[in-house]
């Protein structure tokens, strides 16, 4: 399953030289010391939830700050990433390890020539989001890529429910890219068949953090630049079933949900499609992509993109959806932030991706009023997806990357 990883490892006569030179173990430090400053107590900024330990970042941040020193800056805040995975490698076993290449770090207990091609392909991975997103992309400038892999879904979510609300029901999830304190993205080896377009997905959210545009966008290039770069496999659904879906779930309010970005939020059959209305919408917009560019860098979170894509393409967001799905066209489709029930997001959430099929719960809500399963074929009035993909298609450390 991991057959496109392993071809990246250069040198196939010594791979286990080259697996050897990419994982470590660190040991878990205490106190960071660098010349010049002042000993630094790390161990008493860790914060040890359900036994898994994340240090109190804001101090860290502090502690890096009051170096006058760019270049003790970047190696301070370099340490203080290691310290942190070498305290969660101890907190999680022997068999637990670290791999490195050039600007990736992951920590599992992946064997030694998966995870270094796992490294690499994250690195390789990075180059091409920049290429595919021209003009849109830009690799984050501090810190590096963090990757977790625990082992085991139980672990995992066990680690992530930290970041999630205290009360609520969300959709289970494969992947999750966390921006608190030092951005990292976390999976888990159940899902190894899947770990390729996971780290697609979470760093190309990492590469457009930047832009202050709305969740839908911010999902929308996710997406389809996941596709683009780890071609999918067997569908879960039908274009036709999913078409299908889509008429018997939103509705004028419905549709306020997702431009306001709640919907991703679902634990509900609106969890799966608000990312392929996204996915949908971006891959239609991005086919003309010189106008696209100047789109997404005009999208605004507060009217979910509608002023940019009238100036851009001269279009109505909600009259487009309502096309795509051959309802009757209507201002109450559009996006109307005097709706919204509160902030709208922006995406890249550190809550559930809903990567394992729709209707998936923590615990299993009701189902929509109308919504049943969709029949085996339906009627499709517009295409699900363009016929052309795109034609190019948190808070970061001091640590300079470039």
């Amino acid at each position: 399953m991991f057959d496109s990883l392993l071809k990246l490892i250069p040198g196939r006569s010594k791979p286990e030289a080259a697996a050897a030179d990419a994982v470590f173990q660190v040991d878990p430090l205490a106190t960071l010391v660098l010349p010049g400053a002042e000993p630094f107590d790390f161990a008493a900024t860790l914060q040890v939830v359900q036994g898994l330990p994340v240090p109190d970042w804001t101090e860290v941040r502090a502690w890096v700050g009051s170096l006058p020193d760019p270049a003790a800056q970047a190696e301070a805040w370099a340490r203080a990433e290691l310290a942190w995975l070498a305290h969660l490698q101890a907190a999680l076993g022997p068999q637990v390890h670290v791999a490195r290449h050039q600007h990736a770090l992951l920590l599992s207990s992946l064997e030694p020539r998966v995870a270094a091609a796992t490294v690499q392909f994250m690195t390789k991975t990075l180059a091409r989001i920049e290429k595919v997103l021209e003009g849109v992309a830009r690799a984050p400038q501090w810190g590096s890529d963090i990757l977790l892999v625990f082992d085991d879904p139980e672990t995992y979510y066990r680690y992530v429910s930290r970041y999630y609300p205290d009360d609520g029901e969300f959709a289970f999830s494969g992947g999750m890219h966390i921006h608190f304190g030092c951005g990292h993205f976390a999976t888990f080896a159940a899902e190894l068949h899947a770990i390729e377009p996971v780290i697609a997905h979470e760093m190309t959210h990492a590469c457009v953090a930047h832009l202050a545009i709305p969740a839908w966008l911010n999902e929308g290039l996710a997406v389809n630049t996941e596709r683009r770069l780890c071609p999918p496999g067997a569908p879960q659904h039908t274009p036709q079933q999913l078409h299908w879906m889509h008429q018997h779930f939103w509705t004028a309010d419905r549709i306020q949900e997702f431009w306001e970005g709640r919907s991703f939020l679902r634990a509900d059959e609106g969890n799966l499609l608000s990312y392929d209305l996204a996915r949908i919408l971006t891959e239609q917009f991005a086919a003309d992509w010189l106008h696209f560019k100047a789109f997404v860098h005009g999208a605004a979170v507060e009217d979910a993109g509608r002023a940019a894509a009238e100036q851009a393409f001269g279009v109505d967001l909600g009259k487009t959806v309502c096309a795509l799905f051959g309802f009757d066209a209507s201002d109450d489709w559009s996006p109307r932030p005097q709706c919204w029930q509160g902030q709208p997001e922006r995406g890249a959430f550190s809550l559930a991706h809903g990567r394992l099929g729709p209707g998936l719960a923590l615990s299993s809500p009701a189902r929509p009023p109308g919504l049943t399963q969709p029949p085996a074929q339906a009627s499709l009035s517009c295409s699900l997806t363009s016929s052309s993909a795109p034609t190019t298609s948190s808070a970061r450390s001091p640590s300079t990357r470039r």
